[in-house]
């Protein structure tokens, strides 16, 4: 009886001893930037393991590339590391291409994987929804069963698409479907094999209107949520609706949609999953979404935002956030123009050059553009590009506005089309390595810059010129380093 109680001791001793989960302070989005990794990248689902917040999604390739899985994790939701083939075909005897959406989570001292592969049309191919275990988060993952767990269209569902939840009193089911027609199973506790329904039924069909594909299921308050994509996954109207209910097998019905397309941010906002930090009622959707100015369905990339609940329980609709505060030391989804640009020690910085640019795939009209602006070397300028469109490497190759902040004691406003407009400047002492904030309020043909007092401009203007655009950071004959960039509309 005591080598018993030594060992249970021993036991809560070591979990004890794990290190716990902080939670990181709550953002209004990915502050240091969307996309959050690098890659074309779709379908993400996300887990909790041990220290860490983990990402699977699918790799957003032509379907006979897609014979793998990456995930990355992160400690903080800002720094983020790349796991490669945690899952391969040459683990899944029966799978070929077309691997789809990993739906991650853990049971019985192991890491679940369940994937669908092959892109099944009909019940004559070999294909569907497989699941495959692992000994640690980042795999690798092999083959749990040697087959697919479901490989057959049932009411009409493709088995696609899964999600696996395990309710509070521990039942596990896993939800699916593709075509139009979403169902619930039960999971076995081996999460490996289909339980049944207490009418002997394995599955049971819980389409919501509107529903297409790539359920995702939640649970909050005592309320289940389900969600799911609409519209074409390679269109701009694909985008996430979801409907409540009392249990985890419906009925569901549509409430709303809650995410979509943002002509100023992106298109094609969807397949999305949620993460609940732990402790806390604080929540985020991470989704994929596609650039503007992308005509490739497979120009797919990760991003997410907060998502928040109304006091009915109901979820509000998400906005698309710009912003990017360096904090992962990476420039994704940023486009350079000229000049040398690296992201370190939380802030972007522009070696001197004559008219070097980066700019964003926004394209906003009405905004208030903030960033701290840091002028290390030179007698130039730097600052904040906006409405841009045209952009080239060269000093003055864009269309588009620009103020800036320069040594040489002034801030100042113009325009450039392969030239320079000055419609403004104003003195102001500027201290190279100081940092200053610098904002734009830009609506219709009203524009405003503001340096350090956000109450009085410094400079205002009328001019209609440019109505929309791009938005970025500029130096001329100067270096910078830039931070905490931001991008709201009302």
């Amino acid at each position: 009886m005591g080598e018993i109680v030594n060992t249970v001791a021993a036991a809560l001793v070591a979990l004890l001893a794990l290190p716990a989960l902080a939670a990181p302070p709550v953002q209004t989005t990915a502050e240091a930037g969307n996309p959050f990794v690098d890659g074309r990248y779709a379908d993400p689902d996300v887990a909790i393991y041990n220290d860490r917040y983990w990402v699977f999604p699918t790799s957003s390739r032509g379907y006979a590339e897609q014979t793998y899985l990456d995930a990355f994790s992160s400690a903080d939701l800002i720094t983020w590391t790349k796991h490669p083939n945690v899952l391969t075909t040459a683990n899944v005897s029966w799978a070929k291409y077309a691997v789809w959406a990993p739906a991650p989570i853990q049971r019985n001292g192991k890491y679940y994987l369940y994937f669908a592969a092959n892109d099944i049309q009909s019940n004559t191919e070999l294909g569907g929804i497989g699941v495959a275990v692992a000994n640690r988060p980042e795999g690798p993952y092999v083959d749990a069963i040697g087959r697919p767990l479901v490989d057959r269209f049932v009411n009409g569902a493709q088995p696609i698409d899964q999600d696996v939840f395990i309710d509070d009193d521990g039942q596990a089911y896993i939800y699916y479907g593709g075509h139009g027609h979403a169902n619930v199973a039960k999971l076995n506790n081996d999460m490996t094999s289909l339980g049944t329904f207490a009418d002997g039924t394995v599955f049971k069909e819980i389409t919501p209107a509107g529903y297409i594909e790539g359920p995702q299921m939640l649970k909050r308050n005592g309320k289940y949520y389900l969600m799911w994509s609409e519209g074409g996954w390679t269109g701009p109207d694909y985008s996430v609706a979801y409907a409540m209910s009392d249990s985890p097998i419906g009925p569901f019905r549509r409430l709303d949609k809650i995410l979509a397309q943002d002509a100023t941010v992106a298109r094609g906002a969807g397949h999305n999953a949620v993460l609940n930090i732990p402790g806390t009622d604080t929540w985020y959707i991470f989704y994929h979404r596609r650039p503007l100015g992308e005509t490739d369905g497979n120009a797919r990339f990760l991003a997410y935002d907060r998502m928040n609940f109304a006091a009915d329980g109901t979820i509000q609709r998400v906005k698309m956030l710009v912003k990017d505060n360096f904090d992962d030391n990476n420039a994704i989804g940023w486009k350079t123009y000229g000049g040398t640009w690296t992201a370190t020690a939380g802030q972007y910085r522009a070696q001197h050059s004559y008219g070097g640019k980066s700019l964003l795939t926004d394209n906003h009209t009405n905004a208030v553009y903030d960033a701290d602006v840091t002028v290390t070397s030179g007698g130039g300028d730097a600052g904040l590009v906006f409405r841009a469109t045209s952009a080239a490497v060269g000093t003055d190759s864009y269309r588009g506005y620009y103020a800036g902040i320069t040594p040489a004691g002034q801030v100042i406003l113009g325009k450039a089309n392969n030239n320079w407009t000055r419609l403004g400047a104003t003195p102001m002492p500027i201290t190279p390595g100081t940092r200053y904030h610098l904002r734009i309020e830009a609506a219709g043909t009203s524009l405003k810059v503001f340096v350090n007092d956000m109450t009085n401009p410094k400079i205002t203007v009328t001019d209609n010129t440019y109505a929309s655009g791009s938005s970025g950071v500029r130096v001329y004959n100067a270096a910078a380093a830039f931070d905490n960039l931001t991008i709201t509309t009302s």
